[in-house]
């Protein structure tokens, strides 16, 4: 018995190894890559249109990687950096373009292989992410979609031991910022985001409520708000 169980501990130390050691590669890359290719929440898609090898590497190494929801940050951080890197793919893919809905099933129907899985956009957004992890509404703040509605994109990954504090600086800055949250006296103008997933930021209250938490500048309680058209056009800089 113990002849086999010992080769069995070893099989299963070294996959655990491998697949530890692509997660430091994934995470590593996929910081290089928007590092390099990200400026002022903006994504240069000619130039990786030009030479995509950077990021076809990092998509290549997330294709094999297996992440568990029993260490949410590695899980959380993985597949957010995979939707953003495979929102990039999808619009090189079809560059030139001006608008990510210029592509028929972008986020609903064009599946993508990442994580052991072959999933799509809206998948890897409200069924590994949302599904499973209900009351983080942080997502949507962080979670990229190539259109300048979208909150900005930054220019380093996100990493599971700084993921939090992450979440939490780009949701504070996109509620703190005037041409995202439209304040005039008493009637305030929010992205249509907060139409589409009210039910995610209205979980402890109202979407005011919600805002509120993150804002320095506090919003009438009985603010009459209303929704602007989101913006689809392209992040794109040169």
């Amino acid at each position: 018995m113990k002849k086999t169980i010992i080769p069995f501990l070893f099989i299963l130390f070294a996959v655990n190894s491998i697949t530890a050691q692509d997660l430091t590669t994934f995470f590593s890359k996929s910081d290089s890559f928007f590092k390099a290719n990200v400026v002022n929440g903006k994504v240069k898609y000619a130039a990786i249109k030009n030479d995509p090898k950077s990021l076809n590497e990092v998509l290549e190494i997330a294709k094999g990687i297996s992440v568990s929801k029993s260490d949410a940050t590695q899980y959380q951080a993985f597949w957010i950096n995979a939707y953003n890197l495979l929102v990039i793919d999808g619009i090189i893919n079809n560059y030139p373009l001006k608008s990510p809905l210029d592509v028929p099933g972008f986020f609903d129907k064009t599946k993508h292989e990442v994580g052991g899985k072959s999933i799509t956009l809206n998948g890897i957004e409200n069924n590994l992410l949302r599904a499973e992890f209900p009351s983080e509404a942080r997502f949507h703040f962080v979670l990229v979609c190539a259109g300048l509605g979208c909150p900005p994109i930054i220019n380093t990954a996100y990493k599971p031991a700084t993921l939090n504090s992450q979440l939490q600086k780009q949701t504070v800055l996109a509620l703190n910022n005037p041409n995202f949250i439209k304040v005039n006296k008493n009637k305030v103008q929010i992205s249509q985001l907060f139409e589409w997933y009210k039910g995610d930021f209205e979980q402890k209250g109202s979407t005011v409520d919600f805002i509120n938490t993150y804002r320095k500048e506090q919003l009438p309680e009985k603010a009459k708000v209303s929704y602007y058209p989101y913006d689809w056009s392209l992040n794109e800089t040169k």
